[in-house]
């Protein structure tokens, strides 16, 4: 994955006194780093002790799931959807996890009101600046939450942020989404669903860097040991948001109608897959 590491943009403003927003908007345009700072979360919230709720936040919601019937069966909440980069280190992530989960970005409402409901797990960034700094890779995930979900669930959805440089995208097109992980059936769902909805997709498989195919990739640790990963550049992700409210702030009160475009075809895609028959529970 990428992030946008801003210590060099930020050195060019030293001095200057910038306001939570505009340094958000900064943070908008991941550029990739050749290392993360951090080796694993676990090493990021070891170095980071007590900085939770200040730094950082993780949130997470694990679905109840009881049957105590003799002769019925209750469903199995298949699919997580999970954005490893939220808040403030790829801007967008955070409100679309929770939209796609099932859940108002600002509210944490049931929406829609009738489901279904996925479970969804988050790391974000909600520092003043750099939160790129706090970007670990997903190879490297070792969020003991995180891992379990992703081992317990038929499906991930993971959510990341790119640039159009490294999407690739035509000229002059810049909002894209790749779609990539190890999940073909997955993928097929996703390109289709997108794409119907007017959004442009690219093919994970043509882009090495984006393509989500490492089955350490905490998308793929799945019990179907394959998952699937969404890498969209910024200009798509601001797209989805009134313009002037792209920050960690206004992004939960100010999504637009592409966002929930774009939250509705991602969940068809995850109806679609969750109707197949490898997806039974018996």
């Amino acid at each position: 994955m990428t992030y946008a590491n801003r210590r060099t943009v930020l050195a060019g403003l030293a001095g200057a006194a910038l306001g939570a927003s505009v340094l958000d908007t900064l943070t908008a345009a991941p550029a990739h780093a050749a290392a993360d700072l951090y080796s694993s979360n676990t090493d990021l919230y070891t170095k980071l002790a007590g900085k939770e709720g200040t730094l950082f936040a993780r949130r997470y919601k694990r679905h109840e799931m009881v049957d105590v019937s003799d002769c019925q069966r209750y469903p199995f909440n298949r699919t997580t959807i999970m954005a490893l980069h939220g808040g403030g280190i790829e801007g967008g992530t955070s409100e679309l996890c929770l939209a796609i989960a099932g859940y108002h970005p600002a509210t944490l409402a049931a929406t829609p009101a009738d489901g279904p409901a996925h479970d969804y797990w988050m790391f974000e960034g909600i520092a003043s600046a750099d939160n790129g700094d706090l970007h670990v890779t997903s190879t490297n995930n070792d969020d003991r939450v995180a891992l379990s979900m992703a081992a317990g669930s038929l499906n991930v959805l993971s959510l990341h942020g790119c640039r159009k440089e490294q999407a690739g995208t035509p000229a002059g097109e810049p909002e894209a989404v790749v779609v990539g992980g190890l999940n073909t059936a997955f993928k097929t769902c996703l390109h289709e669903e997108f794409q119907a909805a007017g959004f442009q997709t690219v093919d994970g498989s043509t882009v090495p860097a984006l393509a989500g195919e490492n089955p350490e990739n905490i998308c793929n640790k799945t019990l179907l040991r394959m998952g699937a990963q969404l890498e969209m550049t910024t200009e798509l992700r601001q797209s989805l948001f009134d313009e002037g409210h792209f920050t960690r702030l206004g992004r939960p009160t100010h999504t637009n109608e592409r966002f929930t475009a774009f939250v509705a075809a991602a969940r068809k895609a995850i109806a679609r897959l969750e109707a197949r028959a490898d997806q039974a529970v018996l």
